[in-house]
């Protein structure tokens, strides 16, 4: 056992306590006992030979604990495995002679009997619990955990709050005094929040799970509950050492409450009353720090464990290929992370109630034999035979459980789809369909959810009425076997029962969190375990793969090397190829264009370089740093530097700089507010399409690294601004010696590379030189022809003076150390949780079912006490009459209390369950037809995320918990509010003390609340801080309740004595009293407990009330369509001026134009000019800042809104398709016959493919991840075909697709579309050059309109064009 050999200096003071305090205690104990033996022998009287033995040799015990502490390496001694069993034995062999002794009634030899056993208890799992400490300590040696620990640099020393606390401290959790006296002058901050001990530290945690987890991934079935248990296992054994010490103290209260009303019906002179009494609030004292001290330790374990499970699971997104991840949709990574954590980290609740809760019932049964022997028996009947109902409830809870968790997934990912596609949904008008389907998936949910809440809410009745029943028979037959009742056995029975209530009624809610739990962790394991993307593959590997055919290149002259690969996109192996047999080698230093028409797996080629493919074939090797720049950019929220450094360190040198100009971004950094540091919204909402391809591509150049994977980036760019880019970033100084893999449509591009490669179906059918006659070939007509316009117009650009003119007009970026937010900040609210709130939520379940619910909570309390007074009346009068047929009529009453209270625990139960399933249908339908109907600014400023949350964690809160914790906390306050109305009644002393009670406890709960209610940002320090919070003030409340057991007890036998002028009523009334008062430590931290938490769970319901009362669009205005409007499509622009934020730059500005009915309509200019924004004015997007639109002579401004984006078609930016089948795609109203579907596909060069893959009943991945982005936009080109609206708006509807494809879309647009007004916006300047209007805009403004049927005029006044019109006008004239 190495780890045995610790030298003394590491264990800390904390830990040393308990081997210098309890020795001295033990050794006075003994001490005392010696001279008591000796004081005997002095007066007379004989003392066994074997007295003397045991007193001197418990003398010898202690001090040689002592002497042996002094030595270097007493821990070695100590920790011995043998010694540490020997512990464990030494307590077992306590029990039987303890039992002995308190079969007597001398309280004194009693006490200190028991105060033996608990001092060598203590010591023993003292010692047991370091040595698994440090056992476990020693198993992490080997793993690099403390890096991220915070280090005192100055003494090399770990810096630990936990560990410099005194033992007092450290049971009494003054550490949290610090933070609640700041929080008396101000409201608290993080920063004021504790500090995480460094075992605590998140990374330290991950970093252990993980390891534990790989383990059990090389076992070959692998388990992530065993991973828990190698990770945690030692320190959660421990808690269970401590737990049995805190089950088994449970019982002292009723023993020592079974002596004392004995004592007080015998009668006696001594001082055993006093003794009983004081022990008594004593043992509830002590009971109250070690729960207390398991809570905490177990809230930490929980905490590591939670933070160690997200983090693996947010490791697992980052390091699985999306092949992988195609099995998997967004709404169950998203369940994962928030409902599957929670439940797994509920293990550590429910593991150990498992073998607590029967323990205590077995104990507590064992006691009520003691009392009423056999008896008892016929309340074990009733718990058997509920035995099989609760199975048959659990398994059905179980499969509704696994059936709504799948229903909630469906409902989340449909929530993210929604959300994600806000705006285009809303030009499309299909805002009401899809929450239509995601209400009829929340309906699916709530079936589920109903089903059950009601075998609960049936869990609830039997539970809630095991007690009374078992009351009922046990003291029933025990009185009709001929036995007497009196009051020392009623009431320490009632005691007994009190215990069994908390087991038997968590009993059932440890199965069901077990099961839950068990669910949870298989989902989780079946994503942990899918296959990572592996690194480069092993020269051995690729060495074996060289043929003939394909001879080995050398590692040190390629970059990426493709041999033979066939892959696939998701993990069945039954789906297309999509590479199929591809064999390429990229030299160093290359510029690889790679083309191909829309759909051939150009984006495909990329991936699986990047292994995100799965690769069935052959292999991929790639030498050196990856960066990848998709088709649709991923833009961080954060500012402009944030998104390019990436969490790298920021370079004050002028790389940033240089990076930013040779991506065309320095002019639009130099106009925003606030520099690089100019905040961007989520997904770059603030910014135009080309800028967030331009700030990909920005931050791929600034890290630098040995390959470049670029997926048609200049694609959203003008023709400029990509001739800028391949000039001075792809083939400029700071890309040009690195290995650049290009897929591209643009000519320029393709002509500059040193490789082009040509992909066909996922096959490569051509790599040569773009100069080679044999390449060329294989190239389309169209893009050869922009081949030959792309050298024409390069050497035009030289002769032409506009051109000369520097594209940069500064070279400085101005930088700002504040820049403004585009985020709204979340609202937080400080203090308590509203009444309002509390209000809101009955309004939710409704009235009716709230005061029902609180009538029968009240009622059925009530019958509770009336059964247990009517019990205290019973043994009052069993002394003066003793007639047979009296017994029949107590227990006639107490049947009808029985069934009373059964009656009303059944209506408080199932009221219960049909409020909080209302309530949770209220929430999320009123919460979604807000959000649907709010306008799309609000998302703009709102992130996707936080608007997510309230309709998956807070929803969720709303639908389990929030229900499950109201109850709980009305069953406490009922039960609390019958202990003082009973204590009252049986003692009228108690009501001497309950003010100054109710005012300590007020005081106390006040100066909790008022400073620690708060809602911060990082979880775990705050989740820290909070758990101290409540344990600190747990605590004194148990303590000042555990004064109230030792009044009452005290002030019962000075009663008894006739001290006081006051009686105290007959030995019923005091057993009762006492029998209430002892439940009353627990019954009162419980109720703080779950009221803390109601008012947690109750922060969901104003996160959603938030959002309930968000501005909506103006859906309804006055003036009603005409079912054939627009007639004619004639749309008039007259002085409209648009601003995003009123502190931002206008969009559009002062824009007055007319886009002429049936007339086609191309609009061009520099990214950022305002394309986009006249389709945002025009579907009503956001409201106009000045100026109005007509349509065929009508404002749009009074039309209804979803009724005006209904009348017009549009192919927006950023292709959208949704989960489901093609046919609900293109036609989700199914106004359409397929033959009318077939031909807007055929319209749109994507029908064979259509066929390929399946016909019009396929289904489409999420997001549409089926189809290449190209082939997303074609398919959005002909959902507009079907639509056969007057209006049609195209944007950017070509932009990613091949030359070809576009010339094709573009004949199929003019012939088609005659006699309907089309507006295209585009950068291609083939896309506008058969339009009969191009509309050229300059920073919102209207810069020039040009006719096609008059070129001639726009030539002779070239000079007052832009850099960017010259280049047009020359590629328009050229062409």
């Amino acid at each position: 056992m190495v780890y045995a050999f610790i030298p003394t200096t590491q264990i800390n003071p904390a830990e040393r306590i308990p081997f210098q305090v309890l020795p001295v205690i033990g050794a006075l104990v003994a001490c005392i006992d010696i001279g008591f033996l000796l004081r005997t022998t002095l007066n007379g009287y004989p003392v066994m030979y074997h007295k003397w033995l045991l007193r001197l040799s418990q003398l010898l015990f202690w001090v040689t604990i002592l002497l042996v502490s002094k030595c270097k390496f007493w821990f070695i001694v100590f920790s011995d495995w043998l010694m540490c069993i020997w512990w464990i034995v030494k307590a077992c062999c306590w029990v039987p002679h303890l039992q002995a002794i308190f079969y007597s009634l001398e309280a004194v030899t009693c006490l200190k009997e028991s105060l033996r056993l608990l001092l060598e208890v203590m010591f023993g799992i003292s010692i047991i619990l370091i040595k698994m400490k440090r056992a476990s300590l020693k198993s992490s040696l080997g793993e690099d955990l403390l890096l991220s620990h915070e280090l005192d640099i100055e003494n090399g020393q770990q810096l630990d709050h936990e560990k410099a606390q005194n033992i007092w401290q450290l049971m009494s959790f003054e550490i949290i005094s610090s933070v609640l006296q700041r929080g008396a002058g101000k409201q608290l901050d993080f920063e004021d929040l504790l500090e995480l001990p460094a075992d605590m530290d998140p990374l330290s945690c991950h970093l252990m799970l993980l390891s534990c987890w790989e383990r059990q991934r090389k076992t070959g079935h692998p388990s992530l509950f065993r991973a828990f248990c190698s990770a945690y296992g030692w320190s959660y054994i421990s808690l269970g050492l401590l737990k049995i010490l805190n089950d088994c103290l449970g019982f002292g209260g009723p023993l020592l409450l079974n002596k004392l009303i004995r004592f007080l019906q015998e009668g006696g002179e001594n001082f055993d009353g006093y003794i009983f009494a004081i022990s008594l609030g004593l043992t509830s004292i002590l009971k109250s720090f070690l729960d207390t001290q398991y809570t905490f330790h177990l809230s930490k374990l929980k905490l590591k464990l939670r933070s160690s499970i997200m983090a693996t699971i947010f490791r697992k997104c980052l390091c699985v290929s999306l092949a992988e991840r195609s099995k998997f949709s967004e709404g169950e990574i998203q369940t994962y992370m928030s409902v599957d954590a929670d439940r797994s980290v509920n293990l550590c609740n429910s593991l150990h109630d498992m073998w607590s809760l029967p323990l205590q019932i077995g104990v507590a049964l064992y006691l009520l034999y003691t009392q009423v022997k056999f008896a008892f028996v016929s309340g074990i009947a009733i718990t058997i035979l509920l035995i099989p109902v609760n199975k048959w409830i659990a398994e059905a809870i179980a499969d509704a459980t696994r059936s709504m968790m799948k229903q909630k997934d469906e409902r989340i990912r449909r929530t993210g789809e929604l959300l994600t596609y806000i705006r285009t949904l809303k030009m499309y008008g299909w805002e009401l369909l899809f929450s239509s389907w995601l209400i009829k998936t929340r309906s699916s949910e709530v079936s589920y959810l109903s089903t059950r809440k009601y075998l609960d809410a049936w869990c609830v009745f039997f539970w809630a009425t095991t007690p009374t029943l078992f009351s009922f028979c046990t003291f029933g037959l025990y009185a009709l076997m001929g036995n007497q009742l009196d009051a020392a056995t009623v009431f320490t029975c009632l005691a007994l029962f009190n215990n069994l209530i908390s087991p038997l009624n968590s009993f059932p809610w440890v199965i069901n969190g077990l099961i839950d739990a068990t669910i949870s962790t298989g989902r989780l394991s079946r994503f942990l375990c899918c296959p990572e993307i592996e690194t480069a593959t092993s020269s051995d590997n690729y060495a074996s793969s060289c043929t003939d055919e394909y001879p080995c290149v050398s590692f040190e002259d390629v970059a990426v090397v493709i041999n033979e690969a066939c892959c696939l996109w998701c993990s069945n192996d039954q789906e297309q190829l999509v590479m199929d047999h591809v064999t390429l080698s990229v030299p160093k230093g290359h510029l690889i264009a790679v083309v191909g028409e829309v759909g051939s797996g150009k984006s495909s080629l990329l991936n699986s370089i990047l292994r995100e493919t799965k690769i069935i074939n052959g292999f991929v090797h790639t030498s050196g740093s990856i960066a990848y720049v998709p088709q649709v950019p991923w833009i961080l929220s954060g500012s402009i530097r944030d998104n390019v450094i990436l969490g790298d360190e920021y370079d004050p040198r002028r790389r940033l700089s240089d990076v930013l100009e040779a991506c065309a971004l320095d002019i639009d950094v130099f106009r925003m507010t606030g520099g690089d540091l100019a905040f961007i919204g989520e997904k770059g909402l603030n910014l135009s399409g080309g800028q967030r391809a331009r700030l990909a591509l920005a931050r791929a150049v600034y890290h630098d690294p040995d390959i470049y994977l670029l997926d048609d980036v200049l694609s959203a760019v003008d023709a400029e601004v990509a001739q800028w880019i391949i000039s001075n970033a792809i083939l400029g100084p700071l890309m040009s010696q690195k290995t650049r893999i290009l897929c591209t449509h643009n000519a320029q591009a393709i002509s500059s590379a040193d490789t082009v490669v040509l992909i066909d179906k996922g096959r490569v059918r051509l790599v040569g030189s773009p100069s080679q006659s044999s390449v060329s070939s294989y190239i389309p007509p169209s893009l050869r022809e922009d081949l030959s316009i792309s050298s024409e117009v390069q050497s035009e650009d030289n002769d032409v003076d506009a051109q000369k003119k520097v594209l940069l007009e500064s070279d400085d970026i101005c930088v700002s150390e504040e820049a403004p937010c585009a985020i709204e900040v979340e609202q937080r609210k400080e203090g308590r949780v509203e009444v309002v709130t509390y209000k809101n939520y009955a309004v939710f379940c409704g009235w009716s079912v709230t005061i029902l619910t609180c009538l029968s909570a009240i009622f059925m309390q009530a019958s509770r006490n009336g059964n247990d007074l009517w019990l205290s009346y019973w043994v009052d009068t069993t002394g003066v009459d003793k007639q047979k047929d009296r017994t029949s009529f107590y227990l006639v009453v107490l049947c009808i209390f029985c069934v009373m209270n059964s009656s009303f625990t059944l209506v408080r139960a199932f009221s219960f369950a049909f409020g909080g399933l209302r309530a949770a249908v209220q929430v999320h339908d009123r919460l979604l037809k807000n959000l649907v109907d709010a306008p799309v600014h609000f998302f703009d400023q709102t992130p996707t995320g936080r608007i997510l949350n309230r309709l998956s964690s807070d929803l969720y809160t709303i639908d389990d918990s929030l229900p499950f914790i109201l109850n709980i906390l009305l069953a406490n306050f009922v039960g609390l509010l019958g202990i003082a109305i009973v204590l009252s009644y049986t003692q009228v002393m108690f009501l001497l003390l309950l003010l100054p009670f109710w005012y300590v406890y007020n005081k106390l709960q006040d100066f909790f609340f008022a400073r620690f209610t708060e809602n911060v940002i990082l979880y775990q320090r705050t989740s820290y801080s909070e758990i101290i919070a409540n344990l600190w003030l747990s605590l004194r409340l148990q303590i000042l309740a555990a004064v109230i057991v030792c009044f009452v007890a005290v002030m019962a036998v000075v009663g008894s004595r006739g001290h006081l002028l006051i009686s105290f009523g007959s030995p019923g009334k005091v057993g009762l009293a006492l029998s209430y008062a002892a439940p009353a430590v627990s019954l009162l931290g419980n109720f703080l407990t779950s009221f803390t938490e109601t008012e947690k769970e109750l922060v969901s319901v104003e996160r959603v009330l938030q959002y309930m009362d968000v501005a909506t669009e103006e859906l309804h205005e006055c003036q009603l369509l005409d079912t054939e409007w627009p007639l004619h499509g004639n749309i008039e622009f007259q002085n409209v001026t648009l601003k995003y934020r009123p502190s931002l730059p206008a969009a559009l500005c002062d824009l007055t134009c007319t886009f002429a009915g049936g007339t086609q309509t191309g609009i061009v200019g520099r990214t950022g000019a305002g394309k986009s924004s006249i389709l945002n004015v025009l579907f009503r997007l956001n409201p106009l800042s000045g100026g109005c639109i007509l349509v065929d002579g009508i404002n749009i401004a009074k039309t209804s809104l979803r009724d005006l984006r209904t009348r017009f078609s549009v192919v927006p930016q950023t292709p959208f398709l949704f989960e489901g089948s093609l046919r609900d795609n293109l036609d989700p109203f199914r106004v359409n016959d397929d033959l009318k579907i077939w031909d807007a596909l055929a319209k749109c060069q994507i029908e064979d493919e259509v066929r390929a893959m399946g016909g019009l009943d396929m289904h489409v991945k999420e997001s549409g991840a089926s189809f290449s982005v190209g082939q997303r936009q074609l398919l959005c080109l002909a959902r507009a075909f079907l639509k056969s609206s007057k209006v049609l708006c195209l944007d950017e509807c070509t932009a990613n697709v091949d030359t070809s494809t576009a010339l094709k879309l573009q004949n199929a647009i003019t012939s088609k579309c005659r006699g309907i007004t089309v507006i295209t916006i585009a950068h291609r300047i083939s896309t506008v050059l058969n339009m009969d209007t191009i509309f050229i805009l300059d920073q919102g403004s209207l810069y020039s309109e040009y006719f096609c049927r008059h070129p001639t005029c726009l030539w002779k006044n070239l000079h007052r064009f832009t850099s960017f019109h010259v280049s047009f006008f020359i590629h328009l004239f050229l062409l």
